[in-house]
């Protein structure tokens, strides 16, 4: 597991206390593309399932997500595709 994907699990299960979390690097899938330093280290994907996003909208729970994620991006996350759900909510994953 690398070093930014490590901080993205450990920011978010300390923000949100997810029932359900899943990080993925997708950057391999962007070799080439506008943003991919070649780390490996810059698209990932978040699959969230988190009674911190009851009663929120979809960009509420990306702007809570995005903030508590600044330090990644900060470390050069170009790219987060995020799926954040509260429990009971349909989840396609």
């Amino acid at each position: 597991m690398s070093s930014i994907h490590a901080l993205i699990e450990t920011r978010l299960h300390e923000a949100f206390a997810p029932d359900r979390l899943s990080v993925l690097d997708e950057s391999a899938a962007h070799a080439g593309h506008a943003g991919h330093s070649g780390s490996g280290e810059s698209h990932f994907r978040v699959r969230i399932v988190s009674a911190s996003f009851a009663g929120r909208s979809r960009v509420d729970r990306h702007r809570m997500i995005n903030e508590a994620l600044k330090p990644a991006f900060e470390k050069g996350v170009h790219a987060l595709a995020i799926e954040a759900t509260a429990p009971g909510e349909a989840v396609r994953w």
